[in-house]
């Protein structure tokens, strides 16, 4: 894995174990593969923009709290934006 994307996926961890917990590693590794059809070392700012649908969606089977899941997926974007606009970080 390259640091760099090394670094962006612990990034989008350490944000999905606020809400997840312990299960945040599984829930976005399957993220990653399953709609992606990647690996977890091949994730980009763009990628993780592109799951933002999908994270949505799943994390609101888990919760009715709204706003949870609207602060999640926007900590999220707000991760891939600022990312996507260093150099060397748009795929």
């Amino acid at each position: 894995m390259e640091r760099q994307d090394a670094i962006l996926y612990d990034k989008v961890i350490a944000i999905t174990s606020n809400y997840l917990g312990p299960a945040a590693n599984r829930f976005i590794d399957r993220q990653i593969e399953g709609h992606l059809k990647k690996t977890t070392k091949e994730l980009s700012a763009k990628d993780v923009l592109s799951l933002l649908d999908w994270i949505q969606a799943a994390v609101a089977l888990l919760t009715e709290d709204n706003g949870i899941v609207e602060e999640y997926v926007s900590r999220l974007r707000q991760l891939a934006e600022d990312n996507s606009k260093k150099p060397g970080k748009n795929r």
